[in-house]
């Protein structure tokens, strides 16, 4: 199932994020450092939902109040506070 959110406070515009059966399948940022994001996809990959959440939220990027990393756990908590994986 794809996702897709427009992320809030941050450099990347969204992310499209590829879920089955509860694990990440693929995560794309739109927008964004592209080392960066890249490397966060990468290393999700595979992943449990709940653990990616748990491992990115409240992760911050400077003097920003959230990060790429945490707007994708935000994305993931939303996508399954709506039931959508």
């Amino acid at each position: 199932m794809q996702f897709t959110y427009k992320t809030n406070g941050v450099c990347s515009r969204k992310i499209v994020i590829d879920v089955e059966n509860g694990v990440v399948e693929n995560v794309r940022f739109e927008g964004g450092c592209n080392g960066n994001t890249q490397g966060v996809a990468a290393l999700v990959k595979g992943m449990k939902v709940k653990d990616v959440i748990n491992r990115l939220e409240n992760i911050k990027c400077g003097f920003k109040n959230t990060s790429c990393p945490d707007q994708l756990a935000q994305a993931l908590k939303k996508m399954d506070a709506e039931n959508l994986e």
